[in-house]
């Protein structure tokens, strides 16, 4: 039986990063998977494991490149810990980084920035996703994983088919939310990584917030061009929402109105919406 494809690394490597700047800290919290393609087949078919590197020196390489790149932001230490496995091991083809980050705020103590106390912050998780081919272009992709946002209002879903299956009503006016994974592929290096993110993050919420949406479709597509038009180093950007609904209660047996006042969270069963817009 022949061997069709086969890799393997090392998942939830978890690592602490603690840049100092004199008094003041920066901190980067990461969970690290490294998988690796190459000359391993023997491995599988032979149990020859002369080319194989073992796992934990895989999760090692990662906290070595953590000590030697405190001050790199998530996106460059990635690429560096990728070059790193291919530099040091030929017999690795390709290597795939995915990085999820727990994300930690800076406390402001009497209304100032302290230098080194922080609280996390649990909406979402920052993701970079690094391919590096040996002697082939490699690929970077930023994102953001269960990143919770909802509006109250300016939201219908109005016009769609009805058939004899359709229970649910027309409505010019519903609450919209969901927990979005989104990346974005870049094009070109950006000045700042971190800021241009934040760039990209608060350009969605801006259109999601201030339009009226016609659909989740509708807002998806829109938030997606303004992140293309706000930030040129991206050449795409995809976006996953599960909606979060929100089911109108009905207080008539209490004699009492609902008028969009009171409502059932639930996420399942959910709509999932997904969509990519890219440059012409």
């Amino acid at each position: 039986m022949p061997l069709i494809k086969n890799r393997y690394g090392k998942g939830r490597v978890r690592v602490m990063r603690i840049h100092r700047d004199g008094d003041r800290h920066e901190v980067s919290q990461l969970s690290i998977k490294a998988m690796m393609e190459g000359d391993f087949a023997r491995a599988y078919t032979h149990g020859d494991n002369s080319t194989s590197v073992s796992t934990d020196t895989i999760k090692n390489v990662v906290n070595i490149v953590a000590r030697e790149n405190t001050g790199l932001s998530t996106e460059e230490f990635c690429q560096v810990l990728a070059k790193k496995y291919l530099d040091t091991y030929p017999q690795i083809a390709s290597v795939a980084i995915t990085s999820h980050e727990t994300k930690w705020s800076r406390l402001n103590i009497g209304g100032k920035p302290h230098p080194h106390s922080f609280v996390r912050d649990s909406n979402g998780k920052p993701t970079v996703d690094v391919t590096a081919i040996r002697g082939g272009a490699s690929t970077l992709a930023s994102g953001i994983d269960g990143f919770a946002f909802m509006k109250s209002t300016e939201s219908g879903w109005e016009n769609y088919v009805k058939d004899r299956y359709t229970t649910i009503p027309p409505t010019a006016d519903r609450m919209c939310a969901t927990s979005m994974v989104a990346t974005w592929k870049w094009s070109g290096k950006p000045q700042n990584y971190p800021a241009t993110n934040a760039k990209i993050l608060d350009t969605l919420l801006e259109v999601f917030s201030t339009t009226y949406s016609m659909s989740v479709q509708d807002s998806l597509y829109r938030m997606g061009e303004a992140a293309l038009a706000a930030v040129s180093e991206i050449s795409e950007i995809s976006m996953a929402c599960p909606n979060m609904h929100f089911i109108l209660m009905n207080l008539s047996a209490f004699g009492m109105d609902n008028n969009n006042d009171v409502f059932l969270p639930t996420d399942e069963p959910h709509g999932q919406i997904e969509c990519t817009v890219g440059r012409r």
